[in-house]
């Protein structure tokens, strides 16, 4: 597939996106608690989420009809092939049930193993981020690269703190200490999909979590690797998309995230 069908693939995409975003919108203030379902410890789920799963799902068949899914809510069958959706229909569903406004759509297509073309919806603020493959990253059009800044003190971190999985917590809380006493702060917002956005257009210069789901991270893979980022797991290798664990960062600071990340790490492996 070339560079001019995935940008069409990608701006139809968008559209279809931007709808189901405004429908998250309307829902924002409209569930009850008796909505609300717990899926696992700490991991929530409502009609909003499972809605928009259904409409994305409607939408992207048309677009790439052979293409399989890998969705969260799994509303469709789960399918390995050679196109497939990889989709997050609410990516900080805890925040929008708490109306906190930091909540987003994420949208991937992936070919034999390659995210080839990634959408974040910020569905409150309407900033759409947007990549394909070798046609470089963008937000609401303006073409976006990920931060300058090369020394880890002038750095802003990004992170998701550990919810359910606590077999890494020392670890994380030990690169945690590192960050918040070298760089410029640490934020933790509650949407991975966003986090790696901002580190594309250079709002964080780096981000760091594990217990990750596929569908958290795909989109912002092809946003970072676009904007001239880097990725990694913890060990510096290339299982991030389903190895649960991720490193993205510009590249000045990235050899730095990484020995922090994966000295604390290494230490309970």
């Amino acid at each position: 597939m070339n560079s001019q069908k995935l940008e069409d693939i990608t701006k139809k995409t968008i559209k279809e996106i931007a709808s189901v975003a405004s429908f998250i919108r309307n829902e924002l203030e409209q569930v009850n608690p008796q909505d609300i379902e717990t899926k696992s410890l700490n991991s929530l789920v409502s009609y909003v989420d499972k809605n928009a799963e259904i409409q994305l799902v409607k939408k992207l068949e048309k677009i790439v009809p052979q293409a399989t899914f890998l969705t969260e809510e799994e509303t469709i069958a789960q399918q390995e092939g050679d196109y497939r959706w990889i989709i997050d229909p609410l990516d900080g569903t805890t925040n929008f049930l708490h109306q906190l406004p930091f909540f987003s759509i994420s949208v991937a297509l992936e070919h034999k193993g390659e995210i080839i073309s990634g959408v974040v919806y910020e569905v409150m603020r309407k900033e759409c981020f947007y990549a394909w493959k070798d046609g470089g990253a963008f937000l609401n059009q303006k073409k976006i690269t990920v931060s300058k800044r090369s020394q880890i003190e002038d750095t802003l971190i990004a992170t998701g703190f550990p919810y359910y999985d606590y077999r890494g917590v020392e670890s994380y809380f030990k690169a945690l200490e590192f960050f918040i006493k070298n760089t410029r702060g640490v934020r933790r917002f509650g949407s991975a999909a966003l986090d790696l956005a901002y580190v594309a257009c250079g709002r964080f210069d780096a981000y760091y979590e594990y217990s990750l789901n596929a569908w958290d991270v795909a989109a912002g893979v092809i946003l970072v690797k676009e904007a001239g980022g880097k990725l990694s797991d913890f060990q510096g290798g290339n299982n991030y998309i389903f190895g649960k664990e991720m490193i993205a960062a510009s590249p000045s600071v990235f050899k730095q995230t990484l020995d922090v990340v994966s000295n604390a790490f290494d230490e309970n492996r």
